[in-house]
């Protein structure tokens, strides 16, 4: 399966607060982020590219909220679970575009020579 480039970037905050999240990670289970608020916002790229953004800024968070509020046995249970599971919900895909050149209509594409 191949991806296109995907820039899209989420910021995700994730604090105590009254409201259930309606879809929660599965992975994690409800019990452990049912009082949790989180505000998510996406900038950039498509909407696959956005919902991969969304997915690892709310990994993220929630990793970073249990090592700030919790102990560091349950935060390193929560980064093993994501792990296991995807392991690009922690760390991002590095690949970004070639820039273009000179001397050719893309990255690698030259203009073609004639020697007559």
């Amino acid at each position: 399966m191949t991806f296109a480039v995907q820039s899209a970037t989420a910021a995700a905050h994730c604090k105590k607060g009254q409201r259930l999240i309606k879809k929660p990670l599965l992975l994690v289970g409800k019990e452990h982020f049912q009082d949790d608020v989180f505000k998510i916002r996406v900038s950039g790229g498509g909407r696959v590219a956005q919902i991969y953004a969304v997915r690892q800024a709310l990994a993220k968070a929630l990793v970073a909220y249990y090592h700030k509020y919790d102990d560091k046995q349950s935060k390193r249970e929560l980064k093993n679970i994501f792990a296991a599971y995807d392991k690009s919900l922690l760390v991002a895909d590095p690949r970004r575009r070639e820039s273009k050149k000179f001397g050719g209509p893309g990255e690698r594409a030259r203009y073609q020579k004639s020697y007559r």
